[in-house]
């Protein structure tokens, strides 16, 4: 059985992409990137050839690494690409960096570390961005391969671990390391942080619209269903058209209503005083994002002017739907509150704008399929460009008046 997220159906028995800790394969063509990867899972998952350039685009594979849990291996082109296609292709790696947890970063004996080695300026750049990072001297067993990789230790600043992927040595210490090194947080498992406990009551409406098909939930509820399970909480479910029944089935008020974001009006008029309020998208955005810069950010709608240019941005790349809430919803209340003449850009996937500068606000969807640290980086890059960005849900409570009435998680 599948889950829908949009136009995409997850596996109900996998975790999702998302969720997975990010490891990113980086090096020159040849280094051994796609052997190693191979090597790793025990697994012939990654293309191999002798013949340079042979990875193209990024190729993420799902897998489960012993002793460390699910995983998504994110196989790279080499960074010395050449010619115009090796231009798209770096750019296509330099992507894949920001969306990696971790970075293995290969070198060879085959290369000296001479000054400003490509190697060594990524590895310059995963440490500015507090990335975890590992340098791998791969293809061990070519000679010369320890007096090299004290070259390497002197050039990076850090001992390199010894590996053969071709001959699946030196493994159990990259994944002794991997384990070692991986961000504790790179993905929130507390959806609900301080707004649920076990025991509490807690009632999800969930709309089933065009983009639910029947049989199917979007993947942000199947994941706060489980989560709050988990947790140990009295979970209900109903659609909007059923919240009223619903409450009235309840013996007493629940502790708290997480509601899909388009319908939060609708379910703050009903919603019992002793109850809290807050959506999915809103959790999405602590669980992915910077919850307080997006409320912040938020506020900026009260100030901007008729003519304002607005970014709205979706991480999944699926077709345009009937009454598309980015597409359609948002920019509809937009226009109400700001007027006809406001500029609205819509981009998808991985299709964010460098240059921010050239408008007042972001709002972006809760990025259910991207990991925390991929979303950060464009919230990073907001920051640094001095740009307001929120996300779909707190938004829609702003535009709706009750923004300063939905409880907020921590």
């Amino acid at each position: 059985m599948g889950i829908l997220c949009k136009e995409k159906v997850i596996d109900m028995m996998e975790t999702p992409r998302g969720n997975r800790l990010q490891i990113g394969i980086f090096g020159r063509r040849n280094s051994g990137k796609s052997t190693l990867i191979n090597a790793l899972t025990g697994q012939d998952l990654a293309v191999v050839s002798a013949v340079a350039g042979t990875t193209t685009d990024p190729v993420k594979k799902a897998v489960e690494l012993r002793g460390i849990g699910p995983c998504l291996l994110i196989d790279t082109a080499g960074f010395d690409d050449e010619g115009m296609l090796g231009d798209l292709r770096l750019e296509k790696t330099i992507q894949a960096s920001r969306e990696a947890d971790m970075a293995l970063i290969l070198v060879s004996p085959e290369h000296e570390p001479e000054e400003g080695a490509i190697e060594l300026r990524w590895l310059k750049l995963f440490r500015k961005h507090s990335t975890p990072t590992l340098l791998l001297m791969n293809k061990v067993d070519l000679p010369k391969a320890e007096a090299m990789a004290g070259k390497w230790q002197e050039a990076a600043g850090t001992a390199p671990l010894l590996v053969s992927a071709l001959h699946k040595e030196g493994l159990a210490k990259v994944l002794e390391e991997i384990n070692r090194l991986r961000p504790e947080n790179y993905d929130l498992e507390d959806i609900t942080g301080n707004l649920a406990k076990a025991g509490d009551r807690v009632l999800l409406i969930m709309p089933q619209d065009i983009e639910a098909p029947k049989g199917r939930l979007i993947l942000p509820q199947v994941q706060t269903i489980r989560h709050l399970l988990d947790k140990g909480c009295l979970v209900s479910c109903a659609k909007t058209s059923e919240l009223e029944q619903a409450l009235d089935a309840m013996k007493e008020a629940p502790d708290l209503i997480i509601t899909d974001s388009q319908a939060f009006k609708q379910v703050e008029e009903v919603c019992p005083k002793e109850s809290k309020l807050t959506s999915f998208s809103v959790l999405f955005a602590r669980v992915k994002g910077d919850l307080p810069f997006f409320v912040e950010s938020a506020q900026t709608l009260r100030e901007l002017k008729e003519d304002a240019r607005i970014l709205i941005a979706e991480a999944c790349t699926h077709q345009p739907l009937h009454e598309d809430i980015g597409r359609v919803k948002i920019p509809r209340l937009l226009k109400k509150h700001l007027g006809e003449k406001i500029e609205i850009v819509v981009v998808n996937g991985k299709d964010f704008p460098e240059d921010l500068s050239p408008f007042d606000l972001i709002i972006h969807c809760g990025g259910c399929m991207f990991n925390r640290k991929f979303m950060l980086s464009r919230v990073k890059a907001a920051k640094e460009q001095r740009v307001p960005m929120t996300n779909y849900g707190v938004a829609i409570a702003e535009l709706l008046g009750i923004l300063g009435k939905i409880s907020l998680p921590e």
